[in-house]
C-alpha cells in the first residue's frame, strides 16, 4: 500500500487521516505537548514526537548570550534528524517568540516593538530570517488592543484603536504568504519554504478588544495557529472556555488550524498546580490542542494518557487536536523539507533588510513638541553645533534600547547584539569641529558651562514583558524626571523617551523643554533617530495611543478616558508645522 501521508501529491485532509489512523495513543500525546528545548532529551523526540519551543537557542535556560544563525540552524535542525528518526518519521515543529524580528539569534534583523509599527514586508522579512536559522514557527503576530497602559503588554499591541489593529493583522500574511482567492476560510496556509506558521495571539479579549475582531481578521487571512489569551472572560478562564474555543472559534468562526495554550496558562485552570490532572481535563476538553507544558511533560503525558483511557478526555477530542496539528505541518511542508535550508543565511541580517528596520525606525517616531514658542521651532537641530551634551541613564546601551524580547523575554544590557546606540548616531550625525560630551547623570561643571549649544536627554522605562511590566504608575523612571529637570534649567533640551508606551508628563516639565520625541522602542537603528532630528527627514509617526494627562483618567471607560488628552490618537507634528491630528 502506498503511504498517503508521505506522498504530497495527495490532498492534505487525506494525508492527515491516514497518518492519523496508524498513530498510537501515546504518538498522539507527544503531538499535543510541545515542551522547553532545555528539557528536550533525544528519547523525549524520538518516541513522543514532541513539540519544541523556546524563548531562544541559548546554552542553558536563562543564558543571555545570542548565537548565531547557523549554530540555530544546526540545533533545530540537529532535533529534527531525532524526530525524523521516530517510527512514523513525524517532524517536530520549533516554535520561538519573534515578537518583533528574529530577535533570539545574535545579528539577525531587529524591528521596533509592535506600538511603532506595522507593515507586511516586515513580515515577510522576519518569515525569511527565521527559516534561515531553522525555526519553523513563531508566536506572532500579538493584535491585542491595548486600552488601559498599565499592562505590562502595552507594547506588543499596536494601538488602542481596533481599526489599526485590524490593518496590522497583514503581518500574519508577511509571514505565511498570501493564501489563494479560493482558499477556504479559517483553513492554515503556508506558501512555501520561506515562510512560517503564524500565531494569532490572544484569543479573546485580550487588551480589552471588542468582542474579539481582531482575531476574526487574522482567520480570515489563513493563519495557522491561535493563542488563546490568559485573561477571564466574565470570571472565567479562557484556558478551560469550551463555549468561546470550541463553539465559537472552531465551528462558527469556521477555524481550521489547532489553538495552543499560553506558557504553562492551563495550570490556571484550578488554583496553581493544585490539581494538575483537573488542569488538563478542563484545559483539552475545552478546546486547547497543542499545550506549552513546557518543563514537566512526563507528568502531563502520562496523565493525559490516563484521561483519555479512562474515557474523562474522549477520543474523538484527542483526534481533532491531533488532525489540526498535522494539518498545520502538512500545509507547511514540512514533511516535504523538514531541514533548513541553508542558502537563506546570507540574508540574515542583510542590507536590504537593515535598511527596512532603519525605515521603520525613521517612519516610527512621533514629535510630541518642537518649541516654546510655536513659531520658533527647535528642531531641527544644528549639526554643526560646538558643543553637545548627551545625557540620560540609558542613551548608550543596545540591550536597554532594543526592549524585551531579545534572546530571553526580558530586556538585556550592553553590546548584545548589532546595532547603534543613540550616543554613537548622534556622534555620527554631527560634524568633525562638534564636540559631543556624554554623561548619564551630568555634573554640575558640564550644566553650567555656557558654551553648550543644546542637550540630547534620552530617558526610558526599566526592563520588563507581560505581567512583570504591570505600572500602576506610569512615572519615568531611572531618575528621569530629575534628570530632565537639572538639564533643561540650564540648557536647550530635547528630550527622546524610549519605552512602550506613553508615560506621565509633567505641565510643568513640558514647558521647560524645548522639545519631545517620542522615540518607543527603536532597537538596533538609532541612526535613523539622528537622521530625523537632524533634519534630513521629516517626522511622519502619529500616536497609536492617547497619552494622558492623569493615571486616573486611565480607570474611566473606553471613550471617557480619552477626553481631555495630554495628545490625542494619531496626534503628531512636523517640521512644516502642520498637526497631523486635524
Amino acid at each position: 500500500m502506498d503511504c498517503v501521508y508521505m506522498n504530497p501529491q495527495e490532498p492534505i485532509e487525506a494525508r492527515v487521516k491516514h497518518l492519523l489512523s496508524l498513530m498510537t495513543l501515546k504518538e498522539k500525546i507527544g503531538q499535543m505537548t510541545q515542551i522547553e528545548r532545555s528539557v528536550a532529551t533525544p528519547s523525549a523526540i524520538k518516541h513522543f514526537s514532541i513539540v519544541l519551543s523556546c524563548c531562544a537557542p541559548h546554552n542553558g535556560r536563562f543564558e543571555k548570550v545570542l548565537v548565531l544563525s547557523s549554530d540555530s540552524a544546526d540545533m533545530v535542525d540537529g532535533f529534527q534528524k531525532l524526530a525524523l528518526e521516530s517510527r512514523l518519521a513525524i517532524p517536530i515543529i520549533y516554535g520561538v517568540d519573534a515578537i518583533h524580528g528574529n530577535s533570539s539569534v545574535y545579528g539577525a534583523t531587529r524591528f521596533p516593538h509592535n506600538v511603532g509599527l506595522g507593515a507586511t514586508r516586515i513580515g515577510a522579512t522576519t518569515s525569511l530570517e527565521l527559516r534561515a536559522s531553522g525555526f519553523h514557527y513563531t508566536f506572532a503576530p500579538c493584535v491585542a488592543v491595548c486600552e488601559d497602559l498599565r499592562w505590562g503588554r502595552c507594547y506588543e499591541s499596536y494601538s488602542e484603536n481596533t481599526e489599526i489593529v485590524r490593518k496590522m493583522t497583514s503581518f500574519v500574511l508577511g509571514l505565511q504568504g498570501h493564501p489563494p482567492e479560493r482558499q477556504p476560510r479559517g483553513y492554515p496556509f503556508v506558501a512555501g519554504r520561506n515562510n512560517v506558521v503564524a500565531c494569532g495571539k490572544h484569543f479573546v479579549g485580550d487588551g480589552g478588544t471588542e468582542k474579539g475582531v481582531n482575531e476574526v481578521d487574522c482567520i480570515a487571512k489563513g493563519v495557522s495557529t491561535i493563542m488563546v489569551s490568559y485573561s477571564r472572560w466574565n470570571g472565567n478562564k479562557l484556558h478551560g472556555h469550551h463555549f468561546r474555543l470550541n463553539e465559537v472559534l472552531k465551528e462558527k468562526l469556521g477555524f481550521k488550524g489547532f489553538v495552543i495554550s499560553e506558557w504553562e496558562e492551563i495550570d490556571e485552570c484550578q488554583p496553581y498546580g493544585s490539581d494538575y490532572r483537573h488542569c488538563i481535563s478542563t484545559a483539552i476538553n475545552a478546546g486547547i490542542d497543542m499545550v506549552m507544558v513546557p518543563f514537566r511533560f512526563e507528568i502531563f503525558i502520562e496523565e493525559l494518557m490516563s484521561l483519555v483511557q479512562l474515557g474523562e478526555i474522549p477520543i474523538a477530542g484527542t483526534d481533532d487536536a491531533v488532525e489540526r496539528i498535522l494539518r498545520v505541518k502538512f500545509a507547511a511542508e514540512l514533511f516535504e523539507f523538514p531541514l533548513t535550508d541553508r542558502s537563506l543565511l546570507d540574508v540574515v541580517g542583510g542590507k536590504l533588510h537593515r535598511d527596512l528596520a532603519r525605515k521603520t525606525v525613521q517612519k516610527s517616531l512621533v514629535l510630541l513638541k518642537n518649541g516654546k514658542d510655536p513659531s520658533k521651532p527647535f528642531l531641527p537641530l544644528n549639526r554643526n553645533a560646538k558643543r553637545v551634551l548627551v545625557a540620560g541613564t540609558h542613551a548608550h546601551d543596545i540591550g536597554y534600547q532594543c526592549g524585551g524580547w531579545i534572546g530571553t523575554k526580558y530586556e538585556s544590557s550592553g553590546q548584545i547584539t548589532i546595532g547603534t546606540t543613540i550616543l554613537d548616531a548622534v556622534k555620527e550625525a554631527v560634524g568633525n569641529e562638534t564636540e559631543v560630551i556624554y554623561e548619564q547623570c551630568p555634573s554640575t561643571d558640564i550644566i553650567e558651562r555656557s558654551d553648550v549649544s543644546f542637550a540630547i536627554v534620552v530617558v526610558r522605562e526599566g526592563p520588563y514583558a507581560e505581567c512583570g511590566g504591570d505600572n500602576s504608575e506610569l512615572v519615568i523612571p531611572f531618575n528621569g524626571d530629575g534628570i530632565i529637570n537639572l538639564v533643561a534649567d540650564k540648557i536647550p533640551t530635547l528630550v527622546i523617551l524610549i519605552s512602550g508606551r506613553p508615560f506621565l508628563s509633567e505641565q510643568c516639565l513640558l514647558e521647560k523643554i524645548d522639545a519631545l520625541v517620542a522615540a518607543w522602542l527603536p532597537v538596533t537603528e538609532a541612526q535613523r533617530i539622528t537622521d530625523v532630528i537632524f533634519g534630513d527627514h521629516d517626522f511622519k509617526g502619529q500616536l497609536p495611543m492617547t497619552w494622558f494627562r492623569r493615571v486616573e483618567q486611565l480607570d474611566q471607560p473606553v471613550g471617557v478616558s480619552s477626553c481631555d488628552p495630554l495628545f490625542p490618537l494619531d496626534y503628531g507634528l512636523k517640521y512644516g508645522k502642520e498637526n497631523l491630528h486635524d
